[in-house]
């Protein structure tokens, strides 16, 4: 997605009870106090999310072939119930070969991402203070998986054997992330059994999301 590129976002400034500058990122040199744990001080921090989804959205319905569709329903594509939310948009490709994306806008705020047929991927994972994470290392995190499932580094597997898991790897220019666990009860077996043979014919993982033809 060499063409895209990031929206203006805002960085306001956060303060504690005190009225001290907060400088999340890198507020804990060592472990996090107890207490900071399941507390979200400034939410909002994560507002960028939901600008630089929809100019990811604007960007891939100018880009490349795909489908868009948008609307409340489409949040049933998540493996387990959002929390509530403002907009979900799905965008699947015109070619089956490749992973379709649904984009679910929660009101924390933040974004939870479907991608292909059995992973969610969430930003931020846990807003919470002992975390410390901020709004612009989720907003790189939310572009560098889409970019990765639009240009074909992106595969899930189902493991054979007695026990079901499923395992994802996603490849991005300075390194790869994978993962991998058991079935659990966000992961019906019956939506697994159906993505099976679907994954079993991508034997190189998903293909690249194929561009809108240029006319001559």
């Amino acid at each position: 997605m060499s063409s895209y590129h990031r929206p203006p976002i805002e960085t306001p400034v956060f303060r504690d009870a005190e009225g001290r500058v907060i400088e999340y990122g890198r507020r804990w040199e060592d472990s996090p106090p107890t207490e900071t744990y399941s507390v979200d001080t400034h939410p909002e921090r994560f507002a960028p999310l939901h600008t630089v989804a929809d100019a990811l959205v604007a960007h891939v319905a100018e880009t490349y072939d795909v489908r868009i569709t948008e609307g409340p329903d489409v949040a049933a594509d998540l493996l387990r119930q959002s929390r509530p939310f403002a907009r979900a948009v799905r965008i699947e490709p015109i070619d089956s070969r490749c992973a379709a994306i649904t984009l679910v806008y929660t009101d924390y705020p933040g974004i939870v991402m479907h991608a292909g047929l059995l992973h969610d991927f969430h930003f931020p994972i846990c807003g919470c203070d002992a975390c410390d994470s901020t709004g612009e290392a989720e907003v790189d995190e939310l572009e560098r998986h889409v970019c990765a499932v639009v240009g074909g580094r992106y595969s899930e597997s189902v493991d054979e054997g007695p026990d079901l898991w499923v395992g994802y790897s996603l490849e991005y220019p300075n390194g790869s992330t994978s993962g991998r666990g058991p079935i659990g009860e966000e992961l019906p077996v019956a939506r697994v059994e159906a993505a099976r043979p679907i994954l079993r014919a991508l034997s190189g993982g998903w293909a690249p999301w194929p561009r809108i033809a240029v006319e001559s």
